[in-house]
């Protein structure tokens, strides 16, 4: 009895088994490879999918999503005979199972030796300068080369970017003084931009003052000018409106002689002749005028100059 029992205790373990290996679960974007006495039947995707138990086996179980790979750094030398340490890191993506199975051995292998192969071929037509500065033409480069070589391993390169490129350290020196001379050269042209500009804008605004203050002057002046016209025609229309006799303009004549030889400069003045005439009224109707009016008889001739002596 005990015999049965433990046989059919086997049966029911073999069963289990069999129903195992029967019975395989591919998750979503997964797949499987699938052989049959070690030959390639078929491939498994995602859901629930039957095998023959103890004649079919899973080979291999891929991943389909998107990959990210980091390579460590690699030694490039440059056109210019420089060692350069690149980091690069590679987004790819296995578009066939059975491919990336059988074509290749290691795929991450293939395409990180693919990628330093193909970096160094880059990287030594370009001198220091143009590989520091042209990251997205050696992206563009090497994506292509890793797309077509892979593409028969049934794996897609979807991006490459380069992590870093770092220069030797002498050579890092000398971009970092460099850049700080550069830096402070920029910073000594718009200083001295600065101050032109301000020097510019000082210049303009002293020569708009001037110019305001010139128009100022000559307004008060054509003002001032106006006004003793003004004067003028005031004084000669109220004369001539009283009918003014010869005394009052003799008398007039005499108020304006100071006026005339005022100023230090004023060396030569000219005596008008109607003065003449106006003296010798004046002398008529005041007697103690006498010697004045034979010293002014003299002076009849018309434009006669005189020149006084200068006044202390």
């Amino acid at each position: 009895m005990s015999s049965i029992i433990i046989v059919l205790i086997i049966l029911v373990v073999l069963v289990f088994i069999a129903l195992i290996k029967t019975i395989q679960v591919i998750p979503q974007a997964s797949a499987a490879i699938v052989e049959r006495f070690g030959r390639y039947t078929r491939t498994l995707n995602a859901g629930l999918n039957i095998v023959v138990p103890f004649i079919d086996s899973i080979r291999n179980r891929i991943d389909l999503r998107e990959q990210v790979v980091p390579f460590p750094p690699q030694p490039v030398i440059t056109q210019d005979n420089l060692v350069v340490n690149i980091d690069t890191v590679i987004y790819y993506q296995v578009t066939d199972a059975r491919a990336a199975t059988y074509e290749v051995a290691s795929y991450i292998q293939a395409i990180e030796q693919l990628t330093v192969t193909t970096l160094r071929n880059i990287i030594g037509g370009m001198d220091l300068e143009r590989t520091l500065t042209s990251r997205e033409e050696i992206n563009a480069a090497l994506r292509g080369v890793l797309d077509e070589a892979t593409g028969k391993w049934g794996i897609r390169v979807n991006r490459v970017e380069l992590k870093a490129i770092e220069p030797p350290t002498s050579i890092q020196d000398s971009m970092e003084k460099q850049m700080r001379a550069d830096r402070d050269k920029r910073a000594a042209i718009l200083t001295a931009e600065g101050i032109r500009q301000s020097q510019i804008l000082t210049a303009e605004g002293e020569k708009q003052s001037a110019i305001l203050r010139a128009e100022g002057e000559a307004k008060a002046a054509a003002l001032r000018a106006e006004g003793e016209a003004q004067a003028i025609r005031t004084v000669f229309e109220s004369i001539h409106a009283g009918d003014a006799d010869q005394k009052l303009l003799a008398y007039q004549y005499l108020q304006m002689l100071p006026k005339i030889a005022e100023g230090d400069a004023n060396k030569l003045w000219i005596v008008p002749s109607e003065i003449g005439d106006a003296l010798k009224g004046l002398s008529g109707a005041m007697g103690n005028f006498g010697p004045m009016g034979g010293a002014s008889g003299g002076s009849q001739n018309s434009g006669q100059r005189r020149e006084q002596p200068p006044i202390d």
